[in-house]
């Protein structure tokens, strides 16, 4: 059993950046439809419900997966607002790269969805690009001084 808090130990970051990542996901869907309950447009809701999710993610990978406490008010807009412009950023190579992989072959169909492989290649594409900015920019430890 020790094994398993070893490896638990040696990979915390990426696994909590994944369970988080999957309650980003839950947080994006279940308000996305509580704004659309509340007859808020859906485009509206979708934008709200964006917005609640990467604020999620925002507090989750700043206080959990890379830990970073500092609470003074200039550290937290900085991150804040770097942390939005990346998942903005993302979220336009996405919107960009889907289309190319659809037109390059991945456009085949899984569990009855359409394109479905591109939108996963896509989806890890972003992953990846979200932790690496979070990871060495947005959250990234300051070196001490020797």
């Amino acid at each position: 059993m020790s094994g398993l808090f070893d490896q638990f130990a040696k990979h915390r970051e990426g696994i909590l950046y994944l369970v988080y990542g999957a309650g980003t996901v839950l947080v994006s869907w279940a308000t996305y439809a509580v704004f659309v309950r509340m007859g808020i447009d859906i485009n509206i809701s979708n934008i709200l419900s964006w917005i609640c999710a990467v604020s999620f993610a925002f507090v989750t990978n700043k206080w959990f997966v890379f830990r970073c406490r500092s609470l003074e008010k200039v550290v937290i807009a900085k991150e804040l607002s770097s942390f939005f412009l990346f998942r903005i950023v993302t979220g336009i190579i996405a919107a960009v790269l889907f289309p190319i992989l659809v037109h390059v072959g991945l456009d085949q169909s899984l569990f009855g969805v359409e394109a479905l492989i591109a939108r996963i290649a896509v989806s890890i594409i972003e992953i990846v690009l979200n932790y690496v900015a979070s990871k060495f920019i947005v959250f990234r430890k300051k070196k001490e001084n020797a």
